[in-house]
């Protein structure tokens, strides 16, 4: 099975690679620079160079499933963020659709389901991410599409567990970036997932046995 990782150079996107490809998959990595390629494959993944607020037909052109792992980052304004999080997310729910794929799959945020104007409450500079991560979700959730939208808790470089806690819904607290890529590569071929949006933090349920519980 083909996957395609938008956002492959960041690190969320870089251990996507990596576990899909010690799954057996065949992992597809979109990059904007051509200095970012050499690690996508020294991951194992194939490079794509293709740029999100672009024309990213060709990227996903040939694959089974797609997988949104971009972020505009924390040190950009909020141009970008409405750029990259919101538009960019579109742009590639779109060329997903024109070439008939029908599996399709979010990193979104923690509160994007929410208001967010009160779940920026404590920190207002969340709110205009939350707000652009909140209409991409909708639009996606708006399509044909097999989406799973997942919505993790503070990133962490800690090592992973295997182990989660999902909900419509749950209290803020942190989870490794291994486990949140871990828990979108096994919902690509969980059909409990589809069409369906979660909150996710860490917890003491294999990732398995949490999705079926979704």
């Amino acid at each position: 099975m083909n996957v395609l990782v938008a956002g492959a150079n960041g690190n969320t996107g870089r251990l996507l690679i990596q576990f899909l490809h010690e799954a057996g998959y065949e992992a597809y990595g979109m990059v904007r620079k051509e200095e970012q390629k050499q690690k996508i494959s020294e991951l194992g993944g194939t490079p794509v160079l293709a740029d999100l607020e672009g024309d990213v037909g060709h990227a996903a052109k040939g694959m089974n499933a797609v997988i949104f792992a971009a972020g505009s980052g924390s040190n950009t304004g909020p141009d970008k963020t409405t750029d990259v999080d919101r538009d960019g997310a579109i742009n590639l729910v779109k060329a997903t659709e024109n070439f008939g794929i029908k599996k399709f799959i979010m990193m979104s945020s923690i509160g994007a389901g929410r208001d967010p104007e009160v779940m920026a409450t404590d920190n207002p500079n969340m709110k205009h991410y939350l707000q652009m991560k909140k209409e991409a979700d909708e639009y996606l959730m708006q399509t044909e599409l097999d989406y799973t939208i997942v919505r993790p808790g503070g990133l962490t470089h800690d090592p992973g567990t295997s182990k989660i806690k999902v909900a419509d819904e749950v209290e803020f607290e942190n989870i490794p970036r291994e486990d949140v890529a871990k828990t979108m590569i096994a919902a690509i071929q969980e059909p409990n997932t589809f069409h369906k949006a979660f909150e996710m933090v860490s917890g003491n349920t294999q990732i398995e046995d949490a999705l079926k519980q979704v």
